[in-house]
């Protein structure tokens, strides 16, 4: 499937592109360290999302330990400063049979679609880590974007509602990255842009994973919401903001 099969259905969903003024700001060569950063730590805040969900509806306790020991050494890489960035021991993945929850009916199918979700995330996360390392950047400390926050404002607080409105904030921020990716991909270096492309289609399922489970665990329509969800981070894509970050909105 070619790169605008791939994004069809993600400019379909999104309701704004990305402003030009963003990707004219982005591709600064005196950018390229922020971008990076900020991107390796989307990876890593989309493989903790998963795994949050993971924990707090599907598996059972020891399971639970599991996967937050799996997820440690990039943790402590990351906040800490522990280790040199190389996660290729980690990466080997779970040796254990995550056990699912008894008292929720589609612990299976979050099971199957987060962890493949997290190992891939983890996977791009070692990816930008490696090309950080190879062009001489460090990985700096950067405050998070208003972006993830300002979805997550708009989920419900009662179950299963709160639920479906985060795997379909989880859709959205699927869904932007990867038509970031290809928007930035053209501007960049040979190895980004191959990079970047790359990366297209894992996101590009990811975004669908997300949505057909808000579908799936929904107990009615969720067109509303997927709407309501998809305005607001519109306008947080198109209104400004003070500084640069992969969500970041219209640069001052």
């Amino acid at each position: 499937m070619s790169s605008q099969e791939l994004l069809k259905p993600i400019n379909q969903f999104l309701y704004c592109e990305t402003p030009q003024s963003w990707i004219d700001e982005a591709i600064k060569p005196e950018n390229l360290a922020v971008l990076l950063i900020d991107h390796a730590n989307c990876e890593l805040k989309a493989a903790q999302t998963a795994m949050w969900l993971l924990r707090k509806y599907a598996v059972d306790k020891d399971s639970a330990d599991t996967l937050l020991a799996w997820l440690k050494p990039y943790e402590d890489f990351v906040y800490r400063k522990v280790g040199e960035g190389d996660f290729s021991s980690a990466q080997q993945g779970l040796t254990k049979k995550l056990m699912a929850k008894s008292n929720f009916s589609h612990s299976d199918e979050l099971i199957d679609k987060m962890v493949m979700l997290i190992k891939e995330e983890l996977h791009h996360f070692q990816q930008v880590c490696d090309i950080m390392r190879a062009r001489g950047i460090d990985y700096g400390n950067l405050t998070a974007s208003r972006y993830a926050k300002g979805l997550m404002q708009q989920v419900r607080t009662h179950e299963p509602a709160t639920l479906v409105d985060k795997l379909i904030c989880g859709a959205y921020i699927e869904a932007r990255s990867c038509e970031r990716f290809a928007k930035l991909a053209p501007y960049l270096d040979d190895e980004l842009n191959k990079f970047y492309v790359s990366l297209l289609r894992s996101e590009a399922r990811h975004f669908q994973d997300y949505l057909s489970l808000a579908e799936t665990i929904a107990t009615d329509d969720i067109s509303e919401r997927v709407k309501v969800i998809g305005e607001v981070e519109a306008l947080l894509i198109q209104s400004t903001d003070h500084e640069l970050r992969f969500h970041s909105g219209v640069p001052v």
